[in-house]
């Protein structure tokens, strides 16, 4: 396996047990609504290629923040993701777990910029879309992104990248830019 696939597994495997392993229980955010989901978002988005992707996450705040200052904290959630990708002659049906990390900044009491990154799996139905031979049908779902919360809103800009980490050859991947928007119950 090689060095990439590594990381990016272990920290998949690591993202549990510091989500909920420590952390000043106390500070974190309002009881949540329901003990599953605290969010639902709507994400669309387009690759280089002009492959539509359409997703829609149901979000879980993790309970712990890190690294509280005056600036912010350290936080983050887990996102379960169904996902439609559209190559004009080719669909793509997948569904993802990502565990993302965020560093919101203090702005005022509801209104929070933030900075995420995150590294999650997916299961797509197929290894092909358009151009781009995918090789397997596990994928890798990184990304980097910006955001902002304001009130019960979350709106997000990212850059994800869907690939098998090279596992197996040819892994041609995909990048998207995707815009999200979520409301928190």
């Amino acid at each position: 396996m090689k060095k990439a696939s590594k990381v990016a597994l272990t920290s998949l495997l690591l993202a549990p047990l510091l989500a909920f392993g420590g952390g000043d229980l106390s500070l974190s955010y309002e009881p949540q609504a329901s003990p599953w989901i605290d969010a639902v978002s709507f994400n669309y988005g387009q690759s280089k290629d002009n492959i539509d992707i359409y997703r829609l996450g149901f979000r879980r705040d993790f309970d712990s923040r890190w690294f509280e200052s005056g600036v912010g904290h350290l936080s983050g959630y887990y996102e379960l993701s169904l996902n439609y990708w559209n190559g004009r002659s080719d669909e793509n049906f997948g569904v993802a777990l990502s565990p993302v990390f965020a560093y919101y900044f203090n702005v005022s009491e509801d209104f929070h910029p933030y900075l995420e990154a995150g590294i999650g799996a997916s299961l797509f139905s197929r290894t092909r879309m358009g151009p781009r031979d995918l090789s397997t049908n596990f994928l890798f779902e990184d990304r980097i992104g910006i955001g902002v919360r304001a009130g019960s809103w979350d709106l997000a800009l990212r850059y994800m990248h869907y690939s098998n980490a090279g596992i197996k050859q040819p892994n041609d991947g995909i990048d998207i830019f995707i815009g999200s928007i979520s409301y928190r119950f």
